[in-house]
């Protein structure tokens, strides 16, 4: 029971609406009774996608998932949780980091397992990586501990039955962006070392650039609230530091392949974002596929199961495979 509560507590769909919170808030002024039946019916849909939010292709094969400390805080182990699809010494890897705004999320809610097992099925091995939280920590510390967590795993390849040599980053909303950004910053640094093994990147509906989130069209309290919490400034008071953080700053013609995912409806992460970003690889000549929902939202991907998120899927397994064959 207790761990069901811890994993409410760091949902998505809980913190991403903060606007409820206030419709809350209003009511129970009004009528505590209609607020607290509000409140109540609330938590049963959040609770229930919480439950439900999974990828649209069924996986009913059990995979082999074994959980390992790679970084030891002060008051805290952080933790990854590795996947394979049998019992091989070696298999091509998919680094894999959760989205959550920078301030939620954890590696293994449902949806992030359903994609972990959706990989899996594909004969990849996947790795799924917690890392802490924005809202007591910094962009810095976050960045640490996705540095850490693919160090650990280059490090331990052998234990991990994974191949070092094919890996993967990818990332879902603020996990799309810490893969990007350390793979465009340590390419435009020609850092090699940082660099080895990894093939290319997938970003499903990342902020490329942290300013777009305040741009007037997004209405998203929950990302404007994430980001200034996790960057500890607005951008109006701190631009250099957002355009530091923001993987658009450091595309250069050294960026590896890069698969980009984006709803078109999206009203978290502006659509118009990815954009940008895709504009900056052309312009710079490097290999890269925009996939694009014409009705998704943030997070179609898991709560969608038509027809263009299953072909969305399915293109995006077919580039990771192409992307570690190198006939991309």
């Amino acid at each position: 029971m207790e761990r069901f509560i811890e994993k409410i507590k760091g949902s998505f769909f809980v913190i991403n609406k903060l606007y409820m919170i206030l419709i809350f808030l209003l009511l129970t002024i009004q009528d505590a009774t209609l607020g607290i039946y509000y409140f109540i019916i609330s938590a049963i849909i959040y609770t229930w996608k919480v439950l439900t939010s999974r990828v649209p292709i069924e996986i009913n094969k059990d995979f082999s998932c074994k959980t390992f400390v790679y970084k030891k805080l002060k008051n805290r182990k952080l933790k990854l949780d590795l996947w394979l699809p049998g019992n091989n010494k070696k298999y091509p890897l998919v680094f894999f980091c959760h989205g959550g705004g920078w301030i939620s999320g954890f590696r293994n809610q449902p949806n992030n397992v359903s994609w972990c097992k959706y990989l899996a099925s594909k004969n990849f091995a996947v790795v799924s990586i917690d890392y802490r939280y924005g809202y007591k920590n910094s962009m810095e510390d976050i960045l640490s501990d996705y540095s850490d967590a693919l160090k650990y795993v280059k490090e331990n390849h052998h234990k991990l039955s994974i191949d070092k040599d094919n890996i993967i980053l990818m990332g879902l909303s603020a996990g799309a962006h810490m893969s990007l950004l350390y793979s465009t910053y340590f390419t435009k640094m020609n850092n090699k070392s940082r660099m080895e093994g990894i093939k290319a990147v997938v970003a499903y509906y990342p902020p490329t650039d942290l300013k777009d989130i305040f741009v007037s069209d997004n209405k998203s309290i929950f990302s404007k609230f994430a980001t200034r919490q996790t960057i500890k400034a607005n951008p109006q008071e701190k631009d250099e530091i957002y355009s530091y953080y923001s993987p658009l700053s450091w595309v250069s013609e050294n960026m590896i392949p890069c698969l980009l995912v984006h709803g078109k409806l999206d009203t978290v992460v502006p659509f118009n974002s990815t954009i940008k970003f895709v504009q900056k690889l052309k312009e710079c000549g490097v290999k890269h596929l925009l996939l694009v929902h014409k009705k998704g939202n943030h997070s179609f991907d898991t709560t969608l199961n038509d027809i263009s998120t299953v072909n969305i899927l399915e293109r995006t397994t077919r580039f990771i495979r192409r992307a570690f064959t190198g006939t991309l």
